[in-house]
């Protein structure tokens, strides 16, 4: 999978939500994708680049990205995911 159609798939996701959208930070977004990428070809999942694993199961398959943020203090007090990719619209 290449950023690009990473990053189609959550502009998809945002359209398919409705309450939140992408950040406007274009360095941002491919930044992150990037980093999503490395983490699925070093770890075999799409972990959140922000957030350390622990090995656990359990835990970590909450950081994969799109994670369950609107459940995070961030998204509460700030109106964005953890990273800052996902914003409230």
């Amino acid at each position: 999978m290449s950023k690009t159609e990473l990053i189609n798939i959550w502009e998809d996701f945002c359209r398919r939500n409705g309450t939140f959208r992408l950040t406007d930070d274009i360095e941002r977004v491919q930044l992150l994708a990037e980093g999503v990428l490395n983490n699925e070809k070093n770890q075999e999942l799409k972990y959140c680049p922000c957030r350390m694993t622990t090995g656990s199961w359990a835990k970590d398959v909450k950081l994969i990205c799109p994670c369950n943020f609107k459940v995070q203090k961030t998204w509460a007090e700030k109106g964005e995911c953890w990273c800052g990719l996902f914003i409230r619209s």
